[in-house]
């Protein structure tokens, strides 16, 4: 048996390569040592009978006779296959490969190592060698191969050799549209949400011109496709250079660590760089797998080698022509037409007696005026005054973007005033074969409506100490990184309520903001912070949340600070896609942060750092409505992109006793009766907002000590119809949700059972039973409430048929104990009053009803022990339920009579 190995996780270069191998080894047979790239899966899926595949499970190893590795030169990449490199019968081991400098650690016989763009290409020239044909679907793979890996031949990596091999291919009968389809398949789902959450999380760092961002994403398991991530991260946010590394637990004491490299920056050399920590690649793109080790500190030096790697860009100074032909203002126009024809110039500068750059006039500037006949007007009249000009020392990058910026041909070059050089678009353009240049870094102002609040001195004395050393500690950090910091939202308002308090507030959730972008617009801001807090925290537990780059450092049951939440996360703006989605959002000011939030008394803030530490922000009007007593949204489109903030609205004005301010109700209104949420969930698969983030407002609403209160003003709102359009709190279900807090007081004292999540099935359940399981799942409940959901009618029907025909207790034991305790009350609370009375006295005696003889008595009477000890036990339950004994004798008899040994 002659097998192709290709490496964990194919790519198309690795899949083309080891079917054209085929080709040259007839009868040989290709395994995959592990998974694929989602693109290559997709394509497998359908193309999968076409070529010679076998699954490592089914190799019988003794038959294997020789190996050829494909794409690879490390044991490592091959996965559990590499196993069979090592058996005394395969005398043959074949490596090819088009991955340079790289130190083997396989056995081969043979390499085949060239420095091409893909593998496949390799193989392409031995076919055509062998002057050996292919079919299309063989062609159409390899060409896939080529075009994936060298980018359809515009990476650095790609050769005259890569071209011709694709060109054959084609002749060979490669089918150009589904090479289409997979070149470029897009993001799956999994990825696209990791997309949102790594643009969140991106941190950028300038240097010398270019851009870098790195990003580190924790998910539950392995992730495919992170290479087509990094592609897409580098083209939505056009930055030069790009670390993606992903930590994903292996066991509960193992975590293993992939880091993507992408670099768009002329000599630097990620291959080289990712091979000194065992990875390998291209100096374009390049990727490393570890586990056992400190990530942050891998990633942190990948970042120190990649700083290290980048060439210093080209400066004015380097690209600048100097001397520098100029003219006087009184200069006319011929005569500086004549001087640019002399010199072959674009465009001359124009300075004074005292040599100062006064102006810059272009040959257009000069043709528009000859064609006007203006040959003896002085140039100072048709020249540009406003000049944009540059130091010496400005690079390339910085160069490129002014010129692209204003649309200028021409940037004189200034030193201490004086002209000195001027650099023009022949310039840039010549050097620009050798690369492309980043962006300048940027920096956003500020809105100044900030309120005088109270000095921190007074905020220190109403917080509890322990807390207020938390916030010191914390905007201390932010500032010795140059940031903002901000206490905002809900602590800012509840602060605020508690201002009269004589006693010190220990407030359990905070939520921090860190604006840095008077400094960077640096995403990754507010993890930095939060991982800076937990090394002098070592107690908290740090959580990266979701796909908004926000972290949290969680106490529990500390000696200090009790049971407390702290979210850290950057200033950010954000857009909703479509109604109930979740939103976009990139890295903004403290202002834009606000603006985002729901209502104006959590649109607060309080700074932290100095120097206006215990300023207010207020841009909003919501210490007025604080005053007022009233929940007011600051937009009319807030409900219908967001309608869980009906949900919070509701239960902000219930926990304080506030109004709903009249114009924020007919918002509500109006977002309810559109029928927008409807349409919404009938066009996308994803709304968040009527999907987990309500069941989330649900569960605040009902686990709180208001939630009748919350239920009857959102059933007033017509805002139930966010469950269900046919849900609405009448007096059966309120009937029903007062009889269930007997049942859970009666039968639930410990609350074993989730109380809020049984009054959220009690609510589902008074739907009709065709919607309940679709409802709980668009909730996504919990699979037994699901199940119980979706089996309550049934269950509900038999036992109103079968109960009434059962006189006896055992006979009605025997029925209920089918069934658990939530289902039992969710049954009660539907059923008639004979029907709950029989399951009541089930639950309160019944049920707790145990047979006079154990096993151990049946054993100390001579039965052996086996299957029949449960029947005579139900046997001797049953009897004693039904009243037919009443001790041990009269069991001893029953079983005598019954089971005569």
């Amino acid at each position: 048996m002659d097998l192709i190995l290709c490496h964990t996780t194919a790519d198309f270069d690795t899949l083309g390569a080891a079917v054209g191998l085929t080709c040259l080894l007839p009868g040989s047979k290709i395994v995959l040592s592990g998974g694929a790239h989602p693109p290559v899966r997709d394509f497998l899926a359908l193309h999968r009978d076409e070529y010679p595949l076998i699954e490592r499970r089914s190799v019988n190893a003794e038959k294997i006779r020789s190996l050829t590795v494909v794409d690879a030169q490390q044991r490592d990449r091959l996965g559990k296959p590499a196993e069979w490199l090592d058996l005394p019968q395969v005398k043959t081991i074949t490596v090819y490969d088009h991955h340079m400098g790289q130190d083997s650690d396989i056995p081969a016989t043979q390499f085949h190592i060239a420095p091409v763009g893909a593998t496949t290409t390799l193989i392409v020239e031995e076919l055509q060698q062998q002057q050996i044909n292919l079919n299309p679907s063989q062609a159409t793979v390899m060409a896939l191969g080529i075009h994936v890996d060298t980018g359809s031949l515009t990476y650095d990596q790609s050769t005259p050799r890569d071209a011709m091999a694709l060109a054959w291919l084609m002749e060979q009968g490669a089918s150009l549209s589904v090479i289409s389809s997979y070149r470029d398949p897009g993001l799956s789902p999994q990825l696209q949400k990791l997309l949102t959450e790594a643009l969140e999380k991106l941190e950028y760092l300038c240097l010398r011109g270019y851009t870098i961002a790195w990003v580190t994403l924790q998910t539950e398991g392995y992730v495919p496709g992170l290479s087509s991530l990094a592609s897409q991260l580098i083209e939505l946010t056009e930055i030069d250079a790009l670390l993606l590394a992903n930590e994903h637990p292996l066991n509960k004491d193992d975590v293993r660590l992939t880091v993507i490299g992408r670099s768009q920056i002329p000599g630097l050399h990620l291959d080289k760089l990712f091979q000194s920590f065992g990875g390998g690649g291209h100096s374009q793109a390049a990727s490393l797998n570890l586990r056992g080790v400190d990530s942050q500190d891998i990633l942190q030096q990948l970042l120190k080698g990649v700083k290290a790697g980048i060439p210093h860009p080209p400066t004015a100074r380097d690209l600048m022509s100097s001397p520098v032909r100029t003219i006087r203002p009184e200069t006319t126009i011929a005569e500086a037409q004549r001087i640019l024809l002399r010199y072959g110039h674009s465009g001359l500068s124009v300075v004074d007696s005292q040599g100062e750059l006064i102006g810059v006039i272009s040959r257009r500037d000069l043709d528009i005026a000859l064609h006007h006949g203006f040959n003896h007007a002085p140039v100072k009249g048709y020249m540009t005054t406003n000049v944009k000009t540059i130091a010496p020392d400005t690079t390339l990058p910085q160069i490129e973007s002014l010129m692209v910026t204003y649309d200028i041909g021409r940037l004189p070059v200034l030193e201490n005033e004086q002209l000195v050089g001027i650099v023009t678009r022949t310039d840039v353009l010549r050097e620009l074969h050798q690369g492309e240049g980043g962006e300048a870094e940027g920096q956003r102002g500020k809105g100044e409506n900030i309120v005088k609040f109270s000095s921190l001195e007074q905020l220190r004395d109403r917080l509890n100490p322990q807390l207020w050393q938390l916030l010191t500690t914390a905007s201390q950090a932010a500032e010795k990184r140059g940031w903002h910091l901000y206490l905002v939202g809900g602590a800012v308002r509840d602060l605020l309520l508690a201002e009269a308090a004589a006693n010190s507030l220990m407030i359990t959730d905070i939520d921090l903001v860190v604006d840095g972008f008077h400094k960077s617009a640096d995403v990754g801001a507010g993890v930095e912070l939060a991982k800076a807090l937990q090394e002098i925290y070592p107690a908290a537990r740090l959580e990266i949340h979701g796909a908004f780059q926000t972290a949290a450092l969680l106490w529990h049951k500390d000696p200090e600070l009790d049971s407390l939440w702290v979210d850290i996360a950057t200033a950010r703006t954000e857009f909703y896609p479509y109604p109930a989605a979740n939103p976009e959002v990139e890295a903004s000011s403290i202002r834009q942060d606000l603006y985002r939030r729901d209502f104006t008394v959590n649109a607060l803030a309080l700074r932290l750092t100095p120097p206006r530490a215990g300023d207010l922000l207020d841009f909003f009007g919501g210490l007025l409505d604080l005053k007022a007593k009233q929940i007011r949204v600051l937009h009319a489109n807030s409900f219908i992109e967001d309608p869980t903030r009906i949900y919070r609205g509701v239960r902000f004005a219930v926990r304080f006793g506030f109004t709903l301010e009249p114009r924020t109700e007919e918002y509500i209104r109006y977002a309810i009766n559109s029928g927008v949420y409807d349409r919404t969930a009938q066009t996308n698969t994803k709304t968040p907002a009527l999907q987990t983030r309500l069941k989330a407002e649900l569960k605040h609403i009902l686990e709180a000590p208001y939630w009748r209160s919350a239920l009857q003003l959102l059933d007033n709102l017509g805002a139930l119809q966010c469950i269900h359009p046919t849900l609405s709190l009448d007096d059966e279900l309120k009937r029903q949700l007062r009889l269930l807090e007997s049942y859970l007081r009666r039968f639930d004292p410990q609350q074993n059972l989730i109380h809020w999540q049984m009054r959220l099935e009690a609510i589902i359940a008074h739907l009709s039973p065709q919607y309940r399981g679709k409802v709980a799942k668009n909730l996504q409940l919990q699979e037994d409430s699901i199940k119980h959901l979706q089996n309550l009618a049934k269950a509900k029907s038999e036992i109103e048929e079968s109960l009434p025909n059962y006189q006896r207790p055992s006979q009605i034991v025997q029925l209920l104990r089918k069934y658990n305790l939530e289902i039992l009350i969710l049954i009660a609370l539907q059923s008639q009053r004979k029907i709950r009375r029989q399951i009541w006295h089930y639950l309160t005696v019944w049920a707790n009803v145990q047979p006079i003889l154990n096993g151990n008595d049946l054993k100390k009477l001579g039965y052996s022990p086996g299957p029949q000890y449960k029947q005579m036990l139900e046997d001797l339950l049953a009897a004693t339920l039904d009243g037919h004994m009443k001790n041990q004798l009269e069991a001893q008899e029953f079983l005598a009579k019954h089971y005569p040994r």
